[in-house]
């Protein structure tokens, strides 16, 4: 029971983020730069304090946590932040973490197949269903998202998977986050720079970050890496399907946004895909 709670207070966490992030932007209360950078910057300040209190980190600071991240895992991130953020100044909260799960499991997809996997006749046929529901999601109608907005957040996306392929190999995935989040900081100021006379925010905007960066992302990252060692990985992976349905939900009952048809045989398309692919390869 212990590890079924913890497990949905993780998704949650993760859906989380959507919700909060589109909640600022949708409703004008900070810019999208301003929110990366707070979401960063109070993710990083989390994860080091959850850090330093471990034993084997503890009395040491933040140059041993920078050591266990990489610039390159600290651009993906940042890139990821960015998009996602800039991306929910259009999309609606349920078609945004539609795309960008979508794109994140493609994304790990294509470099198994690159690295030499051979996916048997199942996972093709989880490789066209999601590929198709993508395309369908995007198909110009009334019902489609912004063309912009949709890019942003594959984008995001893309750049999620390949910070995930980067961080495979860690033995302390903790740590390394930790430290990537921290090299994030002198990206996002640059960022920043270059978004000045568009900055605006309030204190609404301002605590949506915080809880997207401290709570949604370094707690519930914290959280994911304690439950993950305590669970296989076909259930790993199909637990993580429930984030673009608890998104929706989210979005339905926080910023009343409609479900629509084509999102709906979507999400069908797209998870069911997903879950072909992702259940074979996990056993």
């Amino acid at each position: 029971m212990q590890l079924v709670l913890l497990t949905s207070i993780t998704m949650l966490a993760f859906a989380g983020n959507s919700v909060l992030c589109r909640m600022a932007l949708a409703g004008e209360v900070i810019d999208a730069a301003s929110f990366t950078a707070i979401r960063l910057a109070s993710g990083a300040v989390m994860l080091t304090v959850l850090l330093l209190f471990r034993a084997e980190f503890r009395g040491t600071g933040r140059r041993k946590i920078l050591q266990y991240g990489s610039w390159s895992g600290a651009a993906w991130l940042c890139i990821y932040a960015t998009g996602f953020s800039f991306a929910y100044l259009s999309v609606s909260t349920a078609t945004g973490a539609l795309i960008l799960f979508g794109a994140v499991q493609l994304t790990m997809m294509v470099a198994s197949l690159l690295s030499g996997e051979r996916p048997a006749m199942r996972a093709w046929a989880g490789y066209i269903l999601a590929v198709g529901g993508l395309l369908l999601l995007l198909w110009p109608g009334a019902s489609a998202p912004s063309l912009w907005g949709a890019l942003l957040m594959a984008g995001a996306g893309l750049a999620w998977g390949l910070y995930s392929i980067l961080g495979r190999k860690t033995h302390h995935p903790l740590a390394q986050t930790a430290g990537n989040f921290l090299l994030t900081l002198p990206m996002s100021a640059v960022m920043l720079l270059f978004s000045i006379n568009m900055m605006h925010g309030n204190m609404n905007g301002i605590l949506l970050a915080i809880a997207s960066g401290a709570l949604a992302s370094g707690l519930g990252y914290a959280l994911w890496y304690h439950v993950l060692g305590r669970m296989s990985a076909a259930s790993a992976a199909t637990v993580q399907l429930s984030v673009p349905l608890l998104a929706a939900a989210g979005g339905v009952i926080v910023m009343q946004e409609p479900i629509t048809l084509r999102l709906a045989l979507t999400s069908v398309m797209i998870l069911g895909g997903i879950a072909l692919v992702t259940m074979k390869r996990s056993a």
